[in-house]
């Protein structure tokens, strides 16, 4: 097998220089076979706040540019080195219509998932992860899903609509894409609507640690809750960017206080090194409410850490 074909060095051509794809990798058709795509989705029509998500996969791409991605220190690899990742470019996504844009994410995902390769998608709001959901366990069954987000994601509908960023969870629950006694919640804060809204999202098996538990359990216990949910079934990844407080992630569409640190969500994402990572998505990201790129730079390193997960994995 040829050695894959990485970013472009910083040291050969300054950083905010040359290609704009995610890290500076090669595109999808620049290369004859790869492992691991970056998939953009600019869409942001399932969104219930503050719009602006659609410009997420450019704004993360272009903070990529900040990160020196030969080797990631803490997960001991170079995954550019590792593995053939590109970047698959976006999805044709309509900015008036879900159902439409529902069909489009799926089928453009099954096109770049092939047989065995992997995807991180960078969204768009957090409707996009059911089509993705539905492409995945096409390939590897019903999913172990991990969600960091301030919310549960899991209510019914919002203005009557099925399809929101408030529901996709419930959706695939509903369509048997999830291993429900293997799901998780984490990061969960804020009031809800009603409190059947946390009984009806215990009855679809989830489990939750909220984020005011982790300053009672701390960062290690709850990764072992995590990883001993999930056991060795194939997990899926959703990371909606708010999951971060506000002082670290201000561009996002409902932000909520109370939010884990940076440095939190990168060191539980680390320590899950080793488990069945079949598929992953960063999202709400909204650079319009960002300021020096903050949120951005935020979710690449958010998403170098899936890619460098998923390499260890293959």
């Amino acid at each position: 097998m040829s050695e894959p074909i990485g970013p472009v060095s910083g040291t050969e051509l300054p950083r905010y220089a040359g290609p704009g794809t995610f890290a500076r990798l090669p595109t999808v058709d620049a290369v004859s076979a790869y492992d691991i795509a970056v998939l953009g989705v600019p869409f942001d029509g399932g969104t219930s706040y503050r719009p602006g998500a659609r410009f997420g996969p450019m704004a993360v791409r272009q903070a990529s540019r900040h990160l020196r991605p030969t080797y990631h220190v803490e997960l001991d690899l170079a995954p550019f080195r590792t593995v053939q990742v590109v970047d698959a470019g976006d999805v044709a996504a309509s900015p008036y219509s879900i159902p439409d844009t529902l069909g489009a994410i799926e089928r453009h995902a099954d096109a770049v998932l092939g047989t065995d390769q992997r995807l991180v998608t960078i969204g768009g709001d957090h409707t996009i992860a059911l089509p993705l959901l539905r492409s995945v366990v096409r390939r590897h069954g019903p999913v172990a899903l991990v969600h960091f987000d301030a919310h549960l994601d899991t209510w019914d509908t919002y203005f009557g609509e099925a399809h929101t960023h408030g529901t996709p969870f419930r959706r695939a629950f509903e369509e048997g894409l999830l291993l429900p006694e293997k799901c998780m919640h984490v990061g969960i804060r804020g009031p809800v609507y009603d409190m059947g809204d946390l009984r009806d999202d215990a009855s679809f098996g989830f489990q939750t640690i909220r984020a005011s538990e982790l300053d009672v359990i701390g960062v290690d216990a709850a990764v072992q809750r995590v990883r001993d949910r999930v056991g060795d079934a194939p997990v899926y990844l959703s990371i909606d960017i708010d999951v971060l407080d506000p002082a670290f992630a201000p561009g996002t569409g409902t932000p909520e206080a109370g939010g884990l640190q940076s440095r939190e969500l990168l060191s539980m994402l680390r320590r899950l090194a080793g488990l069945n990572l079949v598929g992953a998505d960063v999202v709400e990201v909204a650079p319009a409410y960002d300021h020096a790129e903050i949120t951005s730079l935020a979710a690449a390193t958010v998403v170098f850490d899936l890619v460098t997960l998923l390499a260890r994995g293959r």
